[in-house]
């Protein structure tokens, strides 16, 4: 076999279907995000404004968490030094383990190298702990969730999304003594639709199901402490593991489990994914640990509150241009564009032209012809930046109108 060949025909198909992934070079200067400088292929640098992060609340870039990274890199240097068994706990993994627990009022926390390991290893290793495990998994869920149902060998249900019917319908059908688990999502990030967690905890507690909640893209932002959708609506005592990142709106890096201390311990006595990854540097843990801490507080509601603010006059101000958005309510802004290339071209416009930084989201990501830009507004981006976003995309959305139809005529 030519492998060089069967490589080359496999990049090309992405850039012929319009979806090659290029990687943006960026440098974020602390203190002064959303703004960045783009280290462009020209070798020329040109300033721009981050609209795709996933730091939502810009902690990345917090005095608190800065301090307490710092701290901790001082005291005991760079690196754990060895996974969670062999010399890789420290006092700062255990108060960042506690500082979880917290949060959503859980016995025990158990933190991996990210959301994706976590999710992975753990929905992987429950069958393990429940023999005969029926898993009923949202058609919408992360991909870490799905690769960690398939690859625990055991039996799985697929809803359709959102669809507490027909989850019901699949309840119902098995062996009612059989242990099950439902899994799914509180935001889901590219609609930025929420899932009916009260709805399925019924169906729950009808059928004897344990529940597991990804909130993910909800931690840090919702609910008075920052604990996700499920502390927003008094749900939180009825979730039997919660699944969480660091990385997002908490602006560290990493991701967790949280749920009883017998669920919590068994995960981490039988993971792999767990037991064989070198943990977390200190000073990461450090630095998430203060995000959490800060975001449990009134000033973290503050953040929250000018998130939603911002989000609210972002949506309207695209609405009010009758730009095909998805507004469900969350602090996603997804603008639908129907085709890679197109998407891919606009993404591309904007960063040249405005200084306007948006990732182009296609297949797989996104079903075929969903492709979109997908904007995170955040409480440090400021209405004027807001302002110079808006009309970016109405210079650029007529004269991308007027390229499709001479395309196609």
């Amino acid at each position: 076999m030519d492998y060089n060949h069967a490589l080359d025909m496999a990049i090309q198909r992405l850039h012929d279907e319009g979806r090659y992934r290029t990687f943006i070079d960026i440098e974020r200067e602390k203190g002064a995000f959303p703004k960045a400088v783009w280290n462009r292929p020209d070798g020329d640098k040109q300033d721009i404004t981050v609209w795709c992060g996933n730091d939502y609340l810009g902690m990345g870039q917090n005095p608190v968490v800065l301090a307490a990274m710092h701290e901790a890199l001082d005291a005991v240097g760079a690196g754990s030094g060895g996974t969670r068994n062999i010399s890789g706990t420290t006092a700062y993994h255990k108060r960042l383990e506690v500082e979880l627990a917290d949060l959503h009022g859980k016995e025990a926390a158990l933190v991996f190298s990210s959301a994706y390991i976590a999710n992975d290893a753990t929905l992987s290793t429950l069958p393990k702990l429940f023999p005969g495990l029926i898993i009923y998994s949202d058609e919408l869920n992360h991909a870490s969730m799905i690769e960690g149902i398939k690859r625990n060998g055991g039996a799985k249900r697929i809803f359709r999304h959102n669809d507490v019917a027909h989850l019901r319908e699949l309840l119902a059908a098995d062996d009612p003594s059989t242990p099950k688990l439902i899994a799914f999502e509180s935001v889901y990030s590219m609609d930025g639709d929420f899932g009916p967690i009260s709805e399925i905890c019924d169906l729950a507690e009808e059928f004897g199901a344990l529940t597991y909640l990804d909130e993910v893209h909800a931690v840090g932002m919702y609910g008075p402490r920052g604990a996700g959708i499920a502390e927003k609506i008094g749900e939180m005592h009825r979730i039997d593991i919660f699944n969480g990142t660091l990385g997002k709106a908490f602006g560290v890096f990493g991701g967790y489990i949280a749920a009883s201390a017998k669920m919590v311990d068994a995960i981490r006595s039988y993971a792999p994914g767990f037991i064989f990854t070198t943990s977390l540097p200190p000073a990461i843990a450090a630095g998430a640990a203060a995000s959490i801490a800060f975001l449990k507080t009134a000033d973290g509601q503050k953040l929250r509150d000018a998130q939603q603010l911002h989000a609210k006059v972002l949506k309207m101000r695209l609405k009010a241009l009758g730009m095909p958005i998805i507004d469900h309510g969350s602090h996603i802004v997804p603008v639908v564009i129907g085709n890679p290339v197109h998407t891919k071209a606009l993404s591309d416009m904007l960063l040249a032209e405005f200084g306007v930084y948006v990732q182009p989201i296609n297949f797989p990501t996104v079903p075929r012809g969903t492709e979109r830009l997908r904007f995170t507004p955040s409480p440090v981006h400021d209405l004027k930046q807001i302002d110079h976003l808006v009309r970016a995309m109405d210079a650029l959305w007529s004269r991308c109108a007027l390229n499709r139809a001479e395309a196609s005529a």
